[in-house]
């Protein structure tokens, strides 16, 4: 397979996409593989999500090179999109352009290579602050990605907050990033990581929370979307009931960011953290969001270059927020590609793409629902388009292996959330999760594919 040629894109400082019509959007043609015999299709079993809802996935597809190629001779399915997303044209360029044209360390320096660095990258800043509604772009702190923006509130604002007897509430359909964290500051603080039970369907059951919360709470650590279950809590509900004790909120947002617009301000969250890859852009970045005085309160977690204002033998003085999180040389590539991926998400109508998303799920549930001994698992309400599922004869990982001679990736194992798969008995499950380049083709080549795989195995 290859990538088509990088070309210029003017991702440097950019606040938007380019013209339709530039050079850069111009459609890449799809590679053009030998064709395949493929298997007579199962009927479809109902019809398909339409242009009803104003989005057409192929507006995206078109913008996503690795979406045109083949696997072991079939046209790809990308159906692992909650482990990472594919990257539109867009955020390749734009790495292109910053490596080939304006390479260069950010903060430190007088030339114009600095200059043109550093405004990309605090570009970047202001284009997460007004994707999260935040209040300042210094209110946004680079990091990793989600794991590492939790850490960072675990180590600094936890330590320095939780005490011995205090609790931490945890939902049962955490991912371990935001469960190991806590559980380990419990540890060495002496507190109590609490958790909160699931209902049958996978939601958070909303009495036991409000039951356990207590003058105790310090803190609140929920997913506004679950990466197995697709369960999305009322975390704006939720935060304002935690705020009444005292409580602070950390969202987990990894899998919400993608699927529809956030407000943090309107959440009530006081800390709410993403990963880049989890949007279209590239691995290695991330943010955190936290309400000004808190991250004013907190102190820094990592020491070194860049997060200083004065260094002597005989102590230090740190720079202000944000930077003061940011020790180091930073992804200064990777804000660029996280700065283009804002700007190609956010050219389509979000809400359009959240309706589309939701009558792809309806039809894909509705075609597993055909297969025999398929279980998929959370049925809550306004769920996000995950199927974790699970088929009667097979074991997951075998699943996965023969969706994956079929040209189909999904997920198989814990998904990093052990404690939600056991809510349902398992310690194991296969994982599709969509994106808005899936179309309902992609569906039925999934159910298609399922369908053979259970007619083999009765």
């Amino acid at each position: 397979m290859t990538i088509p040629d990088v070309r210029a894109y003017d991702a440097l400082g950019a606040t938007g996409p380019l013209p339709p019509g530039s050079p850069a959007l111009a459609p890449s043609p799809a590679p053009n593989p030998a064709p395949t015999p493929s298997p007579a299709p199962v009927p479809p079993a109902s019809t398909p999500p339409r242009a009803s809802t104003g989005f057409d996935p192929e507006t995206a597809r078109r913008d996503v090179p690795v979406l045109h190629r083949t696997v072991n001779g079939q046209p790809l399915v990308w159906l692992d999109n909650g482990a990472t997303t594919q990257k539109p044209r867009q955020v390749i360029e734009a790495l292109g352009t910053y490596y080939s044209a304006a390479n260069s360390n950010i903060h430190r320096g007088a030339h114009t290579m600095a200059r043109e660095a550093t405004e990309t990258y605090e570009a970047g800043r202001a284009a997460v602050a007004r994707f999260l509604g935040a209040e300042s772009p210094d209110n946004i702190v680079f990091t990793r990605g989600t794991t590492e923006a939790i850490n960072l509130v675990a180590q600094t604002w936890g330590r320095a907050n939780i005490g011995p007897g205090d609790e931490i509430l945890v939902p049962r359909l955490e991912h371990h990033s935001n469960i190991v964290p806590w559980q380990q500051l419990a540890k060495e603080k002496r507190a109590r990581l609490v958790p909160v039970p699931l209902l049958a369907d996978g939601s958070v059951d909303q009495d036991a929370f409000a039951g356990l919360l207590s003058f105790r709470t310090q803190l609140v650590a929920v997913s506004q979307a679950s990466n197995v279950l697709g369960t999305v809590p009322p975390v704006k509900e939720m935060a304002a009931l935690a705020h009444r004790y005292g409580a602070k909120v950390l969202v987990d947002g990894a899998q919400a960011v993608a699927h529809f617009p956030v407000d943090v301000r309107d959440l009530g969250a006081d800390f709410y953290v993403f990963s880049g890859h989890k949007l279209f852009a590239p691995t290695g970045i991330g943010a955190l969001y936290g309400r000004p005085e808190l991250l004013e309160s907190m102190p820094p977690w990592q020491g070194g270059g860049n997060m200083i204002d004065q260094v002597d033998f005989t102590g230090s003085t740190f720079a202000p927020v944000p930077h003061r999180f940011e020790a180091g040389t930073g992804h200064i590539s990777g804000v660029a590609g996280l700065l283009a991926a804002i700007d190609w998400l956010t050219g389509f109508d979000r809400e359009a793409v959240a309706a589309y998303e939701q009558e792809l799920l309806a039809y894909a549930e509705r075609a597993l629902g055909e297969v025999p001994g398929l279980r998929i698992l959370g049925s809550a309400p306004g769920k996000i388009a995950v199927l974790t599922f699970t088929l009667a004869g097979l074991d997951p990982a075998d699943i996965a292996r023969l969706l994956d001679r079929d040209g189909i990736a999904v997920r198989a194992g814990h998904h990093c959330a052990q404690p939600s798969l056991r809510h349902y008995g398992l310690e194991s499950a296969a994982r599709a999760s969509l994106a808005l380049y899936n179309t309902p083709q992609d569906v039925d080549r999934l159910a298609d594919s399922l369908l053979r795989m259970r007619q083999d195995v009765a």
